[in-house]
């Protein structure tokens, strides 16, 4: 059955975020990812993961600048990424190589490039052109610790501009560069906003070696999976199946927000849909 990992920066709002590691933990997951780990030294991020049995999976290269202020400030500013971004080479260039730092630390098999906003009026195959050169660099630097790389296509209805929109452009990306450890991050959720028709994609990308990772929300109101238009116990179904004929061994990442939002134990309530599907999927004894 897919493995789950909770998204730390969505899930648990609650609690501080070094809190949600022991949260995570009691809910059963045994794998976390989240956006960004630079506010905090990856000792303590280590010492969480150790303390509660879990694993990092994902997470994600800086949005822009290169310490822990400036990427703050830099997200906080509306930034999501410089990859594709003229004239920003030699940031993105140090923000990969911090991630990379991080996810030695972290044991982390891969990270996430966000491609960045396109301005009005920019040449998309300028930025094009600097994307392909910036991942063909990140995916040799990220192969010589062992990473993957992962590019995701993003809906325009939650991030305006945003470069990479639709599956078969990340995929023509990916083959274009032609880098094993290049992949895609596959978000359900976004796809079904831009293309929908999801189940024939997961059929269609996941046997390609290129899907790294998916991820899961409902649609349109990115809550819990049970709530919304998409069928997910069919697409845990299609992804089991699938999987289980090309070897896939992937994550399905949780990146929604919970419907209690930041009620105390909201996550934990909302996470029904979770407990049903393990209680119907377990192993035989």
């Amino acid at each position: 059955m897919p493995r789950f990992a909770a998204n730390l920066s969505m899930l648990y709002p609650e609690l501080p975020f070094l809190d949600r590691f022991e949260a995570a933990a009691k809910d059963g997951f045994e794998a976390v990812e989240y956006l960004f780990p630079y506010a905090y030294p990856a000792e303590e991020l280590v010492a969480r993961l150790k303390a509660h049995g879990l694993r990092q999976v994902l997470f994600n290269a800086p949005p822009a600048g290169t310490d822990a202020a400036s990427i703050d400030a830099a997200w906080a500013a509306g930034l999501r990424g410089t990859a594709s971004l003229p004239g920003r080479e030699d940031e993105f260039r140090a923000g990969v190589q911090l991630a990379l730092r991080y996810a030695a630390a972290l044991d982390c098999p891969r990270i996430h490039c966000m491609a960045g906003l396109l301005d009005e009026g920019a040449d998309r195959e300028v930025a094009r052109a600097v994307y392909v050169s910036n991942l063909r660099w990140a995916a040799a630097e990220a192969a010589r610790e062992g990473r993957d790389i992962l590019i995701e296509p993003i809906n325009p209805r939650d991030i305006p501009r945003f470069f990479l929109k639709r599956q078969d452009e990340a995929h023509a990306i990916v083959q274009e560069v032609g880098a094993p450890n290049l992949k895609v991050q596959f978000d359900l959720y976004h796809c079904q906003i831009v293309e929908g028709d999801v189940a024939t994609k997961i059929r269609q990308y996941l046997p390609t070696g290129r899907v790294g990772h998916f991820q899961i929300a409902g649609v349109p109101e990115r809550h819990e999976p049970d709530t919304g238009e998409l069928n997910y116990p069919y697409l845990f179904s299609v992804i089991d199946e699938v999987a289980a004929q090309c070897g896939w061994q992937g994550w399905v990442g949780c990146e929604y927000r919970p419907r209690e939002g930041a009620q105390p134990g909201g996550t934990t309530r909302g996470l029904a849909w979770l407990r049903q599907w393990r209680t119907v999927h377990a192993p035989a004894s």
